[in-house]
């Protein structure tokens, strides 16, 4: 087994004060919160890692739910010494949903903006050998288009254009790519296709499937299980826009955190 991972972290508001952990999605950084920390957040502590094999974190292997678990709990050892709410996107939600199912006294509350767990092999396969036919772009318009196309177009202009500048970087020919390692983002689709876990029961939890995304991440049966397990102390919205709530619901987002905080 592998020792834990030096995580780069983005911070965000005061240095003191109860922690959030956000947690990105698969293919993404700890600087995608940065718009919703500063203009909706700017006094809520949160500190958001670029995990494993993402962004200016080390990319060595292990790389499995497990591994990222266990940098996260360095990590906190780190920086608090009390349990967060994790606010988590995607593969992050899976993460933390793990974090809280292993390590639930160092969770205090979910706030899971479609989560991506448990989802279907061969469509995890169909993503991954797609990412290994085609790992970059020939420019930067062509990484724009390809946000545009897969789930950016309902976020403001800005945003995007601050994910361009931070998280692309040159790659071989002239071409750019996203700053990831790219054996462990392909070892991490198939990480979405285990079998789910569930956090504990009576851990508040808010759930967020965003209705525009087809076939859905939010999968029935992630979500009912979930239902069953947590009953009250679950909240379920469904919000009309794409998979990067965050981004594109920035207000609601912030809405959200704050009922658990």
């Amino acid at each position: 087994m592998g020792g834990v991972a030096d995580l780069h972290i983005h911070r965000f508001g005061p240095s003191t004060g109860p922690v959030v952990l956000a947690l990105h999605g698969l293919t993404g950084h700890g600087a995608r919160w940065a718009a919703l920390a500063e203009s909706h957040l700017p006094d809520v502590r949160i500190i958001a890692p670029d995990l494993r094999g993402h962004g200016r974190s080390p990319g060595v292997p292990p790389w499995d739910f497990e591994t990222l678990v266990d940098d996260l709990v360095a990590t906190l050892s780190a920086e608090t010494g009390e349990p967060v709410v994790v606010l988590a996107h995607s593969f992050g939600a899976a993460t933390g949903v793990q974090l809280a199912h292993r390590h639930p006294e160092l969770v205090r509350a979910l706030v899971l903006l479609d989560p991506a767990i448990g989802l279907d092999p061969d469509f995890m396969l169909h993503i991954a050998t797609a990412m290994l036919e085609s790992p970059d772009y020939a420019n930067v318009e062509q990484a724009r288009f390809d946000k545009l196309e897969t789930a950016w177009a309902d976020v403001d202009p800005g945003i995007l254009e601050a994910e361009l500048a931070e998280h692309l970087v040159p790659t071989p020919g002239g071409r750019v790519g996203w700053r990831m390692t790219l054996p462990a983002i392909v070892a991490y689709w198939g990480e979405l296709a285990r079998p789910f876990v569930l956090p504990p029961r009576g851990l508040p939890t808010v759930l967020v499937q965003a209705m525009k995304v087809q076939p859905p991440f939010v999968t029935p049966a992630f979500r009912a299980a979930l239902t069953e397990r947590l009953g009250a102390d679950l909240t379920v919205h469904e919000f009309d826009c794409d998979h990067m709530v965050a981004q594109s619901r920035p207000a609601e987002t912030a809405a959200l955190l704050r009922s658990v905080l």
